[in-house]
C-alpha cells in the first residue's frame, strides 16, 4: 500500500472508532443515566452550569460520535469534542490522576488527542465531507 491509502486508511479506522466511542457516550448519558442523572452527576462533580452543560455534552457526543463516524463536518466537530473532553479532564479527571480505574484522566486525555488529530487531518477520502467538498485542494477537504 502507498502511503496516500495507508493515510486514507488510518484516518478512516480513527474516525469511525472515535466516532462510535462518543456516540456510546452520548447515548448512555440519554438512555442509561438519563438526562437528569447526568444533570445531578455533573452537579455533584462540580461541573458549572450543570443542568445546562450535561444535555449539551450528551448531544454533542451522541450527534457528534456519528457525525464523525459518517465524515460530517468533521473538523468543527472533532474540535469541539476536544474542549468536551478538556472540559472533562481539567474539571472532573485531573485531581484523580492518569489512571481510568481510579477515576483518572487517561481516557479523556486520549480520546481528546484522537478528536485533535481529527480536527487538523480532516475526515479522510471515504466520508461525506469529501463528497460534499471533493476538490482535493479545498479547505474543507482532507489534507492527505
Amino acid at each position: 500500500m502507498n502511503q496516500s491509502r495507508l493515510t486514507t486508511t488510518a484516518i478512516t479506522a480513527l474516525r469511525i472508532v472515535l466516532g462510535f466511542l462518543f456516540a456510546a457516550h452520548g447515548w448512555q448519558k440519554f438512555n442509561e443515566w438519563t438526562i437528569a442523572g447526568t444533570q445531578a452527576s455533573f452537579a455533584k462533580m462540580g461541573v458549572p452550569a450543570a443542568d445546562v452543560v450535561a444535555p449539551a455534552v450528551a448531544v454533542l457526543e451522541l450527534a457528534g460520535g456519528i457525525a464523525l463516524i459518517l465524515g460530517i463536518l468533521t473538523r468543527v466537530v472533532a474540535a469541539l469534542l476536544v474542549l468536551d473532553m478538556l472540559g472533562a479532564l481539567f474539571l472532573v479527571h485531573a485531581s484523580a490522576g492518569v489512571f481510568a480505574a481510579n477515576g483518572g484522566y487517561e481516557l479523556v486525555l486520549l480520546l481528546a488527542a484522537a478528536a485533535f488529530t481529527l480536527a487538523l487531518t480532516g475526515a479522510g477520502r471515504v466520508s461525506v465531507d469529501r463528497a460534499l467538498f471533493g476538490r482535493a485542494n479545498s479547505k474543507l477537504a482532507v489534507l492527505a
